[in-house]
C-alpha cells in the first residue's frame, strides 16, 4: 500500500468541507472554508507544543516570521502585536481576545495617533467578517488583530512603506520607515 499523497489529504479535507478549491487553468488553488475553520485551527494552536528548531535555517526562518508576517490575510508577529497595543493604548480599538470579536471605538479626532496615520477609521463592517477580532499569535501566544482591521493594517503598513514582502514566504521586512514608526510608538 502506497502512502497517502497530499492531493488525497487535501481531498479529504474538501469532502468534509474544512477546505475550498478552486481551478484556475491547469492550477488548483486551496484555501480554508471559512472563518470558523479558522477559528478550529487556532484553537488546536494553543495546545499545541512548540516544535524545536534544528539548524539555522530553521532558526533564521523563525526569526523572520516571528518578527512580522501575514497571517491569512493580516499582519502578525511581534510587530502586530505592537500596534495592536497602541491602537489600544490609544483608544482606538476595545482590549482583543483571541477568537473574540472586538471593536474600534470612536476616532478621538486626534491627526496625529497611530488610528488617524493608518486611517483604522476608514474600515466599514460588512458581510459576516467581523470588523475587528482577535487572533491567536502562535509565536507570542496572545491575539493580533484580524477581521476587516486586521486586513486593512497589512495593505496600510505595506501602502506606508514600513514594510516590504519577501518573496516566496509569509515573512515581512521592516523597513526603515518602519523602524522608525515602531519606535515612535514608545
Amino acid at each position: 500500500m502506497r502512502p497517502p499523497t497530499a492531493s488525497a489529504h487535501l481531498a479529504q479535507l474538501v469532502e468534509g468541507g474544512l477546505v475550498v478549491d478552486r481551478r484556475l487553468g491547469r492550477h488548483r488553488y486551496f484555501a480554508l472554508a471559512g472563518p470558523e475553520v479558522a477559528d478550529a485551527v487556532e484553537a488546536l494552536q494553543r495546545i499545541a507544543p512548540r516544535r524545536p528548531v534544528g539548524s539555522y535555517r530553521q532558526s533564521a526562518t523563525a526569526a523572520r516570521l516571528a518578527e512580522a508576517r501575514s497571517c491569512y490575510d493580516h499582519l502578525a508577529g511581534r510587530v502586530a502585536l505592537r500596534l495592536a497595543d497602541a491602537l489600544v493604548a490609544e483608544g482606538a480599538i476595545a482590549p482583543l481576545e483571541a477568537g473574540a470579536d472586538g471593536r474600534i471605538l470612536p476616532a478621538a479626532g486626534d491627526s496625529g495617533t497611530l488610528a488617524a496615520r493608518l486611517r483604522i477609521h476608514e474600515v466599514e463592517p460588512t458581510g459576516r467578517r467581523p470588523a475587528v477580532r482577535g487572533c491567536l499569535d502562535w509565536t507570542e501566544r496572545r491575539p493580533h488583530v484580524a477581521g476587516r482591521l486586521g486586513a486593512h493594517l497589512l495593505e496600510a503598513v505595506l501602502v506606508e512603506g514600513w514594510m516590504s514582502r519577501v518573496p516566496g514566504d509569509r515573512s515581512l521586512r521592516v523597513t526603515d520607515a518602519g523602524r522608525a514608526a515602531l519606535s515612535a510608538l514608545g
